[in-house]
């Protein structure tokens, strides 16, 4: 018998659950690992995000259940299970209790990858007895629960698979995509500086949005903010605004673009995206054209941050940051910065004149501000 790590989040575990829990799955990538799983071994259940233990399943063996499970995912390859062990995620077992207790995790300094044992799945535990531990500990939670808070938004946090460039090769990792700017780079406004209201970001967007429709290009802007509205227009109802992104690129990058605040389409192909600050931190904004350039390095599309005028030192304080310059391609060569006054001053003379028909996106290079 051998041991298995079978990972989750807390979304494809719930709904794992509510199916019956008879069917675990795994990416078609996975194929030839899966054959390897035999009847009688064991699958031990691990959601990541929260780093808890959760299930141990005995194998039953391959299963044609072709039922969609998961929402977000097919999981095609599919084994039969039999549940052993099934816990909420509050009463699972934290990773944390493993610590110097199994070959994996030997001390605080493997803390972060665990030796790799939970960045595929399925993965075969090398030692047994590390498998034995596990099974027994997810036993006495059963019979002695105990519950520990969890929280909400790591439970529902994704993982996307994508393959990151080492040296000359390539690897198969999974990513997170926050949904939205994490509250850690929402910085509070120093004193005598007043942050922007949300309106003004949509006033933005709407203006980006405007005048791509009248270059006759197509739309997108960010799922979140399509019931928002500006001078009496929904967003999300502009003419021109797409319901779905061209899909060339892998699940994460799909993720990462659908929450730019505003794409430019042409040709079912993206040649300009922004994003629109409207407080005193530009980080996240800037984090998330980092991460589209991290996933698809090769990408042939202009980058914008659109931001207050008093924040464009800020700007290039962040982008000459070190995680942002010492990339391959340094974010401040790619991704340039327009201020407000600059945009709309811009914008105001396109509509007088009523110039938006005859331009073409690579205007907006020679507006914006680039810090190599």
């Amino acid at each position: 018998m051998n041991y298995w790590i079978d990972l989750f989040t807390g979304t494809t575990w719930r709904e794992f659950r509510a199916a019956g829990a008879l069917t675990s799955g795994f990416s078609e990538k996975k194929a030839r690992t899966v054959q390897r799983v035999q009847p009688g071994d064991v699958l031990l259940c691990y959601i990541t995000g929260i780093m808890r233990w959760v299930g141990a399943f005995k194998v039953v063996g391959p299963v044609s259940d072709g039922r969609k499970i998961w929402h977000e995912r097919d999981f095609p390859v599919r084994l039969q299970v039999k549940p052993e062990v099934m816990l909420d995620p509050e009463e699972g077992v934290p990773m944390r209790e493993l610590a110097g207790r199994v070959s994996f995790y030997l001390d605080a300094s493997a803390a972060h990858g665990y030796n790799g044992v939970v960045r595929g799945s399925p993965t075969l535990l090398k030692n047994s007895t590390d498998g034995d531990l596990i099974l027994e500990m997810l036993r006495g939670q059963a019979l002695h629960p105990v519950s520990r808070p969890v929280d909400p938004k790591k439970l529902e946090k994704r993982l996307y698979p994508v393959v990151a460039k080492v040296g000359r090769s390539k690897i198969p990792i999974n990513v997170s995509i926050p949904d939205t700017p994490s509250p850690e780079v929402t910085l509070v406004p120093a004193e005598g500086e007043v942050a922007i209201t949300g309106r003004k970001h949509t006033e933005i967007q709407y203006q980006l949005m405007h005048l791509g429709e009248q270059m006759n290009l197509g739309l997108w802007v960010a799922r979140n903010d399509r019931s928002q509205s500006s001078n009496g227009h929904v967003l999300g109802d502009i003419q021109g605004v797409v319901d779905r992104l061209p899909t060339q690129f892998d699940e994460a990058t799909q993720r990462t673009i659908e929450l730019i605040d505003v794409l430019w389409l042409k040709n079912n192909a993206i040649v300009a995206a922004f994003e629109v600050e409207d407080t005193t931190s530009v980080y996240s904004g800037l984090l998330r054209m980092s991460d589209l350039l991290a996933l698809q390095p090769n990408l042939d599309v202009a980058l914008y941050l659109i931001a207050p005028d008093d924040r464009q030192g800020k700007v290039r304080q962040e982008m000459l940051r070190p995680t942002f310059r010492l990339r391959e391609k340094p974010l401040g060569t790619v991704c340039g910065y327009i201020s407000y006054s600059k945009l709309q001053e811009k914008l105001e003379g396109i509509n007088r004149l009523e110039l938006g028909s005859s331009l073409t996106p690579a205007f907006l290079k020679k507006l914006a501000d680039y810090y190599g």
